[in-house]
């Protein structure tokens, strides 16, 4: 499973980075995402110190930031705070007595994502909710309304690939657990996401001479 997200998520920055006019990068790079937020909830459910995984969260997106920038988006947050952001909204709402008096937070937490220069933006909140709550056919079936909303509003088509791993999360549970099972040494797991983009910056920039100024100003606007 982790190896899976790494690779169609290096395949997703490659193709977005150099190859920009060439779709079929784009649409292997859909399958990353939704594994992320997967991998989430389940770290959220199983460890053993929910505010040590939101700091090891806050340490890779705050070492990820500037490699992000330079190798992605200039002026956005990197997928790290979005996928941290939800993690929190998920602490808040497992202390509440009920789901209901979650309601008014997850709101909040949509508005300000949204607002946020974060990459998927609130879209990541909700998918990361959707592996929390949804079951079975229940999780296809809220992925691909998801994906239709941010289709119809934003024209997010690529997006609607994302639902490949969900159906076989929701379908072929034994094969995903034989996944889960096959696991990489932490420290490989925690650090791909930086060095990749630390990586990718450099030959962007080195090779290609693609030299980028991060808009510090728009990573502070809401």
């Amino acid at each position: 499973m982790q190896i899976l997200a790494m690779v169609t998520m290096l395949i997703d920055h490659i193709g977005y980075i150099f190859f920009p006019g060439e779709m079929a990068w784009r649409y292997v790079g859909r399958i990353a995402f939704p594994i992320y937020c997967y991998a989430l909830v389940q770290g959220h459910i199983h460890t053993s110190s929910r505010p040590r995984y939101l700091r090891r969260l806050l340490w890779i997106a705050l070492f990820a930031q500037i490699p992000y920038n330079l190798a992605l988006d200039p002026g956005g947050w990197n997928v790290v705070f979005t996928l941290l952001l939800s993690a929190v909204v998920l602490f808040i709402l497992d202390k509440l007595p009920s789901l209901w008096y979650g309601i008014p937070v997850v709101i909040f937490a949509f508005i300000l994502m949204d607002r946020l220069p974060l990459d998927y933006n609130a879209y990541g909140l909700l998918l990361v909710l959707i592996f929390r709550y949804a079951r079975s056919y229940w999780l296809i079936l809220a992925h691909f309304v998801l994906n239709g909303v941010y289709l119809y509003y934003y024209g997010w088509l690529v997006q609607m690939f994302s639902v490949v791993p969900t159906i076989l999360i929701a379908t072929a549970p034994g094969f995903w657990r034989l996944l889960e099972n096959k696991r990489l040494p932490r420290w490989i797991w925690w650090s791909f996401y930086p060095a990749h983009l630390a990586l990718l910056a450099l030959v962007k920039i080195l090779f290609f001479q693609e030299w980028v100024f991060i808009e510090w100003r728009g990573l502070f606007t809401i």
